[in-house]
C-alpha cells in the first residue's frame, strides 16, 4: 500500500465523509486532539483536519470531513485507493484532561468527530464521560453507537427533534450541570455554539477547553494566519493549540477572521462546478 493512500471511505451524513488514509508515521505518534495538514494533490491548498481516530497497527489515520469548500469538495471526488498528495502530522498538542475525573464532552454537528477520540480514551482510562452530540436533523448525527458504547451518558439533540432531544445542547447541558458535578468540560462544534456552551459552563464557574479551527497554513506558526486572541493575547492555534480555555476565547473576532477569504471560496467553487461569474 502506498503512502497517504485511502484505505476507506464512508459516507456518515449529506456532505460529510469519513477518510481512513494509510500513513503510519502519522499513526505511530498522534494522539487525540491533534490534527493534520493535507493537500488534496499538488497544486492544492493545505487544509487543517482534527484526527479523529487512528490504529497504530494498520498505520492508518482517520479523519470527518464536511465538504464545504474548495478543497474539500475535491477530496469528495477521490475513492479509495486514490492518493492525497501529502498528509503531514501530527501537529498541535494533544488534549489533556489528566488532571479531570467527571468530564461533560459536547460536540455540534462535525465536531462530534473531534470528541469522540476523548470519549474512547477516557472509556480506556476508567473515566467514562457524559456525551452530549447535537445537530440540525438526524440524519447529521454521527458515530452514535459508538459514543453509546464508551459514553457514561449518551445524550443526542437535534433542532427538529427527528432523533433524542429536540433543542440544542446547551439545553440538555444545563439540565446536567444542575445536577450533577463536573471537573471540566470539553466542547468542540461550530464557534457560536462553543461560545453558548462556553457562557453556560462560566455560569457554573466549570473549566471548559474548547478546539479551534481557524483558518490555517503552514500548522507550524510561521504564517499567522491562525492567531487568536485568548485571555487578550495573541495565540496561535497550530502550535498554542487548538485546544484553548473557552472562557478566555475572543469568539467574537474569531467568527469574523473565519470570514475572511468567503469571497473567493465560493469563486473557486464556482470554477470547480463549471459555473461562470
Amino acid at each position: 500500500m502506498e503512502r497517504f493512500q485511502l484505505v476507506s471511505k464512508r459516507r456518515l451524513a449529506e456532505r460529510v465523509n469519513e477518510y481512513v488514509v494509510y500513513a503510519p508515521e502519522v499513526a505511530r505518534h498522534c494522539l487525540a486532539g491533534q490534527f493534520v495538514i493535507l493537500r488534496v494533490d499538488e497544486e492544492g491548498e493545505r487544509v487543517p483536519f482534527t484526527v479523529c481516530d487512528y490504529s497504530r497497527e494498520e498505520g492508518t489515520v482517520c479523519i470527518l470531513v464536511q465538504e464545504v469548500g474548495y478543497t474539500t469538495a475535491l477530496l469528495a471526488r477521490l475513492e479509495v485507493g486514490d492518493r492525497l498528495a501529502d498528509f503531514v502530522g501530527p501537529l498541535g498538542n494533544p488534549t489533556d484532561l489528566s488532571s479531570y475525573r467527571r468530564i461533560l464532552l459536547v460536540g455540534g454537528g462535525i465536531g462530534s468527530a473531534v470528541i469522540y477520540p476523548q470519549a474512547k480514551q477516557l472509556f480506556g482510562e476508567g473515566r467514562p464521560a457524559d456525551v452530549i452530540i447535537g445537530a440540525r436533523t438526524r440524519d447529521l448525527l454521527i458515530y452514535q453507537d459508538d459514543f453509546a458504547r464508551y459514553a457514561k451518558g449518551f445524550y443526542p439533540v437535534t433542532d427538529d427533534g427527528s432523533n433524542g432531544r429536540k433543542g440544542f445542547v446547551t439545553d440538555v447541558a444545563r439540565e446536567l450541570l444542575q445536577k450533577e458535578s463536573y471537573d471540566a468540560a470539553f466542547a468542540v462544534g461550530p464557534l457560536p455554539m462553543m461560545r453558548a456552551v462556553c457562557e453556560l459552563t462560566k455560569q457554573f464557574s466549570l473549566p471548559t477547553v474548547v478546539s479551534m479551527n481557524p483558518v490555517m497554513v503552514d500548522g507550524t506558526g510561521m504564517c499567522g494566519c491562525c492567531r487568536l486572541t485568548v485571555d487578550g493575547e495573541v495565540r496561535y492555534a497550530c502550535i498554542d493549540g487548538p485546544e484553548f480555555d473557552g472562557h478566555k476565547v475572543d469568539f467574537e473576532e474569531a467568527m469574523q477572521r473565519l470570514r475572511t477569504y468567503k469571497a473567493q471560496e465560493e469563486e473557486h467553487m464556482c470554477r470547480l462546478r463549471g459555473g461562470v461569474r
